[in-house]
């Protein structure tokens, strides 16, 4: 594994508690469904499920926002919920968790995207998700939502020390709203010589540019560019290198599940990565937003790219360990570096 600095490492997790973190972008009710197998249905061949309970997390931004939370950050979140019951738990969770919320825009007659996970098991064992029903928000949104949306975040950025926008292809976020959040965070010194914007898109990474870094998995960047990366080494340095042409980003973090990390940089070696911990994957739910929730504190907090890199490769290790969409405490992350394990 590269030299790392842990005591340096846990030292930019102590400095986070004084940073206030935007971030913008699409909110998701991710739900889950717990229930205990019974039987095998006579009418077709699926499983019977006797209901135990349903609980609702943020996904999406809300759960960026509230890893960011749980890792000692002040998060502000600016998005749209409905004023249905998803949108109703949503918000209510993320109070909970310490997430500011008054960002929030909740147009009438807009549904909360939903993702909704079956899980089953019997009762000494543990679930297993069996389906998941996906209740999309429609793709189209009012002049005035997005104006109202697009106000929010311009205002929000002004008071933070770091933007970090999540895009999960809704449409709401645009690269000219990313462009302009840029060109305010340059203006306000808050954000220090070095202002730290992030963006985590779905689907259209590309069409960004100029941001701090960009963390996408492997199969986004595989698709952006058309590619199959797989184990081959060059294809994996030349795909890190175009999406740091295209983007013009500071750099680029590749995640790559079991096979850990890439970082690169402009004019610097690409620095592999390897996972921490163990390899007994739970439930790689969310953990995308985990690691962009760490690297954007740890930027903010003055670190370089590699040691944000860092950081972000034991949050990932923890929370993939976790079921469900789940953040990752900094007393947890604290420990995991202390201990070299994630």
């Amino acid at each position: 594994m590269p030299t790392v600095d842990r005591s340096r490492l846990r030292a930019l997790l102590d400095s986070v508690r004084s940073l206030r973190v935007a971030v913008a972008g699409d909110l998701i009710a991710d739900e889950f469904i717990y229930g205990q197998i019974a039987r095998v249905s006579r009418e077709a061949p699926v499983l019977i499920l006797n209901y135990d309970s349903t609980e609702i997390v943020p996904g999406g931004a809300g759960n960026a926002a509230g890893n960011v939370a749980a890792l000692g950050g002040d998060v502000r979140a600016i998005g749209l919920a409905g004023r249905d019951e998803a949108g109703r738990r949503l918000i209510e969770t993320l109070k909970r968790r310490r997430v500011d919320v008054r960002g929030l825009v909740r147009p009438a007659g807009y549904r909360t995207p939903t993702k909704t996970r079956i899980l089953a098991g019997g009762i000494h064992s543990a679930k297993q998700q069996v389906v998941r029903i996906d209740r999309a928000a429609a793709m189209t949104f009012t002049d005035g939502t997005r104006d109202a949306f697009a106000r929010r975040v311009l205002s929000a950025v002004r008071g933070c020390n770091a933007l970090l926008v999540s895009d999960y292809g809704s449409g709401l976020v645009t690269p000219a709203l990313v462009a302009e959040a840029q060109k305010v965070v340059q203006r306000f010194p808050r954000f220090g010589p070095r202002p730290v914007v992030l963006v985590d898109s779905r689907y259209n990474l590309l069409r960004f540019r100029g941001m701090t870094t960009c963390t996408p998995n492997e199969s986004e960047v595989e698709q952006a560019l058309g590619i199959r990366i797989g184990d081959n080494a060059r294809v994996l340095e030349r795909a890190g290198r175009e999406v740091l042409r295209r983007t013009r980003a500071g750099a680029v973090l590749i995640t790559r599940g079991s096979r850990g990390m890439a970082l690169f940089e402009p004019d610097r070696r690409t620095v592999h990565i390897p996972i921490v911990g163990s390899d007994q994957i739970a439930d790689v739910t969310g953990a995308g937003d985990t690691v962009i929730a760490t690297m954007t504190l740890a930027l903010a907090a003055g670190g370089t790219f590699e040691e944000a890199a860092h950081l972000a490769n034991y949050a990932g290790g923890l929370v993939v360990m976790k079921r469900g969409t789940a953040t990752v405490s900094a007393a947890e992350l604290r420990h995991a570096i202390t201990s070299g394990a994630g």
